[in-house]
């Protein structure tokens, strides 16, 4: 009988010392950096802000432009590319991936750029979102079409993030207006739903059979930015498992590769779940993966980019993240971070930057319980309290 051989084509993984390139030197870069440098690998920046905080521990800093032709040409000389932010130029990866390693795919970060495409990948993966209407010119808002979905949230559908380039409306001539007041940009249009809690589940998936995802955080805003990540969720566990295999869908539909974001809301009794939008990078609200669980969201981020498949997404304990904006430090100094470092539960991870402004993102802590993350997110809240001097801040809302 004859035999027959198959042959698996296998691709030879990235190994250190080799060096990895990121586009953007923010927090998530330097956070980025430090995990690839643990592991062995040496890593290069590309920022044009001469204090980019991943600068500090890159092997190399290039500071120019996002679109400089040589810059792009230096980080090409690199074994992987990947990016920290998804308003870096698609087509830039596009053209760095003819020559080196990129990941995600600038098709990829081209679709989380716009919620119009975004919404429409979503669908495609058969889930579901919020009700919507494109408007991209002002005779779209119609009595017909617009006033069933109000009162809801016009969204620019381009370069909106923490809460920037939204605004609630409640009435047709408010969405008219809300329209002008956005430039006449094109705009998604989104219905208010019942909201229970907003989560958000970070998937690190190499390809269809080597994925996996991180417990759901619970997330808590404040001003449209993003204060407290909860986790485990305070929801059920099959509202939970949902999630994850409502993300896990998502990035195998995409052909996704990398560290994916994917927020959701959970709507009503029922505890419906709506995806409200991707970020294809590492998250905010994946900070807990830092200081609570095996591997974390950086080090998956390294792993994935270099061929390497995920790491144990494992929590080891219930946590609470909380953000640290600048509105917190005095005019005049520094935090006084001792009631961060004093406690054996909590670790404080600050992000380098040299100016502290309202809104900005200097930092974060995650506590730890060994009870509940309930009981995380009280006591990381108190310490937020005490961190910005507030003398009373009550109970949590």
């Amino acid at each position: 009988m004859a035999e027959f051989f198959i042959m698996i084509e296998t691709i030879s993984p990235i190994l250190p010392p080799a060096m990895l390139g990121i586009l953007g030197g923010g927090q998530l870069g330097r956070m980025f950096t430090v995990a690839a440098k643990q592991m062995g690998y040496r890593v290069t920046v590309l920022d044009p802000d001469p204090q980019a905080p991943a600068a500090e521990f890159a092997d190399r800093h290039i500071c120019a432009a996002y679109d400089d032709l040589q810059a792009l040409a230096d980080m090409a000389a690199c074994a992987a590319v990947t990016t920290e932010f998804e308003n870096v130029n698609a087509q830039a990866m596009r053209a760095l991936a003819l020559e080196t390693v990129v990941s995600p795919s600038g098709d990829c970060v081209e679709i989380a750029q716009n919620r119009i495409r975004e919404k429409m990948w979503i669908r495609k993966a058969g889930l579901q979102t919020a009700p919507y209407q494109v408007v991209e010119k002002l005779e779209d808002i119609t009595e017909a079409e617009t006033a069933a979905l109000l009162p809801g949230i016009l969204k620019t559908a381009a370069l909106g993030y923490d809460g920037k380039g939204q605004v609630r409306v409640a009435t047709v001539e408010e969405v008219r207006a809300a329209f002008q007041t956005l430039k006449s940009v094109p705009c998604v249009l989104e219905k208010m739903l019942d909201l229970h809690a907003e989560i958000s589940v970070l998937v690190c998936r190499l390809n269809d059979r080597q994925i996996k995802c991180f417990p759901p955080a619970e997330n808590r805003h404040e001003d449209g930015i993003l204060a407290y990540s909860i986790v485990p969720a305070r929801l059920p566990d099959s509202v939970q498992r949902r999630a994850q295999e409502l993300a896990a869908r998502l990035a195998n539909t995409l052909d996704y590769v990398g560290v994916l974001a994917v927020e959701m809301f959970v709507i009503g009794t029922q505890q419906e779940l709506i995806v409200n939008e991707i970020a294809p990078r590492p998250h905010n609200s994946g900070h807990y993966t830092l200081d609570a669980c095996v591997s974390d969201q950086f080090e998956q981020q390294v792993r994935l980019m270099c061929g390497l498949p995920p790491a144990d997404t494992r929590l080891l304990t219930p946590c609470c993240m909380a953000n640290l904006l600048g509105d917190i430090w005095p005019a005049d100094g520094e935090v006084n971070w001792a009631p961060v470092l004093q406690r054996p539960d909590a670790a404080l991870h600050l992000y380098g930057k040299k100016e502290a402004r309202p809104g900005r993102k200097m930092g974060h802590f995650t506590v730890m319980s060994n009870q509940s993350s309930d009981i995380a997110f009280m006591l990381a809240y108190k310490l937020h309290c005490q961190l910005s001097r507030a003398a009373d801040c009550g109970q949590p809302a």
